[in-house]
């Protein structure tokens, strides 16, 4: 294979991980002749931690995915082994979709997915130890084997593999994952041109032998696969998994557990001095959680990692300790008393880099053309890599055409949540989306992911024809149905019998109270609520029709809100704005200012240290000036 001395792709990728992957998919897909280089091509797709997709926050996110034409949601309903909905008792709005997937299934897919675009996409195995930038503007790679590619913009997506190091007790070697390479040569680059960057930890557990573990006393988590929709809209239009459903199971730690890691704190390096770093808050290690906990138990799952194999993910039990202390832990649980480990728990420290320093467009403010996105920026979790990838990616399609950046807001999707954190605020542990994150997780359900984002990627022309003609006939027939409910009102000697006692007033009662009456399950009333249109029942968006009932009272109740969020975030900060020329703002207010960037006036009230008072005196500064311009 060679290369000339002109630009010999539009978009090189560096990484083959889950932001890497959406990114070559929509840019190959919208046909950017584009290079993924990657260390193993085996590896592309790769679940390195738990072998599972979604749960609260970010079940949203790959509903977002999909919904513009991204990858993830395809995937995991060709691989998913065992389904479940969390938060199940509680609001629409804080339900989470989990689906536990076949990792082989799904790297198998990803490359299937990939190779359909082998016309503009190639795909290549070699090491990056450089970029060619000149006068702070980035013209390609310098790699190993081939020497300098040269393309017109770069999208750095390491993941975890910048000067990484696996920590098993007191060993310590060199990789992002076990078994595979570290990106030394290109962190050493990274940090001789002045980026900012830190270091983080991340971690997992170790590995079981299923045939190994005794189950009879565990709870059974069965798969509730045909009870929840999928994770992609557009399923109706693809074959169904098909595939044999795997239960997980439920077990806990105990007081000996406690005993054992205690005893043998000194030995973990996140104890003795060897680590460092933050690791996730919200996924603590074992030593963690049993030193800063005081419970005699904690919860593990126990979870397949494949259909055929006999490999068992336990969630719950990451840890760094060495192996004989890692068989102790594990074999001081109930059930596991005489458990093989195939693979020691290890945790990673890595190199990432500030994203504050990202346009929303996941652009460098630094170097031109030099786009950074997945756990590069910061973040924990396969779900925010691929959201950063695909947003990367659909912005360099953009770019190299000349047009306007696509930037998702706080208001219309969890990714614009999680990319505002990122680039307003930055990092000081591993970033991790939730629900809690959004203002306004009302309209931000995973149900209508596809209402909120579908309509934008048919403008990018990033869905086919076939799939918006799909969403919009889904849209087409909710309207026709909840128009028809909306008006529907019944006499109260006409409700069924178990109906009555919810209403005191025995007048005539709208369908819609009887929908958003939360002691009346809708299976029982639904032949009732359609008696007259029974064709509705076959309708496949009944449960949107109904969250659609019950969210609308607290929606209009948050338009002041909204509108108030939306006058502020979309007046545009200039560029060459001088902070230190306006009048009344405190030198601490300049200095953040100036080292945050914000591009949005809404942008302030999310960075620590900015007063409200300084967002109007910044306001009225534009505004006398003849600078306030609105982002619309």
């Amino acid at each position: 294979m060679l290369f000339s001395n002109k630009f010999d792709f539009e978009v090189i990728i560096i990484g083959g991980g889950h932001a890497g992957i959406e990114a070559s998919y929509i840019l190959s897909k919208l046909k950017c002749k584009t290079l993924m280089i990657t260390f193993n091509k085996k590896k592309i797709g790769e679940l390195s931690c738990n072998p599972s997709i979604g749960g609260l926050g970010k079940s949203n996110l790959v509903k977002e995915i999909d919904a513009l034409g991204g990858l993830m949601g395809k995937l995991v309903d060709l691989s998913g082994i065992n389904y479940k909905i969390l938060n199940i008792s509680k609001g629409y709005a804080v339900r989470a979709t989990r689906v536990q997937v076949d990792k082989d299934i799904y790297k198998k897919n990803v490359l299937k997915y990939l190779i359909k675009y082998k016309k503009y996409l190639t795909i290549l195995e070699d090491e990056v130890i450089g970029l060619i930038i000149k006068k702070n503007i980035v013209y390609g790679i310098n790699s190993k084997n081939f020497g300098n590619i040269y393309s017109n913009i770069v999208l750095l997506c390491t993941g975890t593999f910048l000067d990484s190091k696996i920590f098993i007790g007191n060993k310590i070697f060199n990789g992002g994952r076990i078994n595979d390479f570290s990106s030394i040569k290109l962190s050493n680059y990274l940090k001789k041109i002045n980026l900012d960057f830190g270091y983080l930890k991340t971690g997992t557990p170790p590995r079981l032998n299923k045939k190994t573990i005794d189950f009879s006393n565990f709870d059974k988590q069965i798969s509730n696969v045909n009870l929840i929709s999928k994770f992609s809209f557009f399923n109706e239009l693809r074959k169904k998994n098909k595939l044999q459903q795997k239960n997980c199971y439920l077990t806990y730690t105990n007081k000996l557990t406690n005993i054992i890691v205690k005893k043998n704190l000194h030995l973990s390096p996140l104890f003795n001095g060897l680590i460092v770093s933050k690791g996730p808050r919200y996924c603590p290690s074992l030593e963690d959680k049993i030193n800063n906990f005081f419970r005699d138990r904690h919860i593990i799952f126990l979870e397949p990692e494949n259909i055929d194999n006999n490999i068992i993910y336990p969630n719950g039990i990451s840890m760094s300790f060495p192996i004989n202390i890692q068989y102790k832990i594990v074999n001081s649980i109930s059930g596991m008393k005489n458990t093989e480990i195939l693979l020691p728990g290890y945790a990673v420290e890595y190199m990432y880099l500030n994203p504050i320093f990202l346009n929303k467009s996941l652009e460098s403010k630094i170097i031109k053309n030099l786009f950074i996105a997945g756990q590069i920026n910061g973040t924990t979790g396969y779900e925010e890599a691929a959201s950063q990838g695909l947003i990367a990616g659909i912005n360099i399609y953009l770019k190299i055409k000349n047009k306007n950046s696509f930037i998702l807001d706080r208001l219309n999707s969890y990714i614009g949540v999680l990319i505002d954190d990122l680039c307003t605020k930055g990092i000081k542990e591993p970033y991790r989306i939730f629900n809690s994150r959004s203002e306004f997780s009302l309209f931000l359900r995973e149900d209508n992911a596809d209402y909120r984002l579908t309509p934008l990627s048919n403008k990018l022309k990033l869905i086919s024809k076939k799939k918006y003609n799909f969403f919009n006939n889904k849209v087409n027939e909710i309207k026709l149905i909840y128009n028809y409910l909306n008006k529907k009102i019944f006499l109260f000697k006409d409700l069924p019998i178990f109906v009555r006692k919810y209403f005191k007033n025995k007048c005539n009662i709208k369908a819609k109270s009887l929908l958003c009456n939360s002691l009346i399950k809708f299976s029982r009333i639904k032949n009732f609520l359609f008696k007259d249109k029974k064709i509705f029942l076959k309708s496949k968006f009944l449960k949107e029709i109904k969250i659609l009932f019950i969210y609308n009272g607290y929606l209009k109740r948050q338009k002041f809100q909204i509108n108030k969020y939306k006058f502020y975030e979309n007046i545009i900060l200039p560029s060459n704005i001088i902070y230190k020329n306006i009048k009344g703002l405190s030198n601490e207010v300049i200095d953040i200012l100036n080292y945050f960037k914000p591009n949005f006036l809404g942008q302030l009230l999310r960075i620590s240290g900015v007063t409200p008072i300084s967002l109007f005196i910044i306001f009225n500064y534009l505004k006398k000036k003849n600078l306030l311009f609105l982002n619309y």
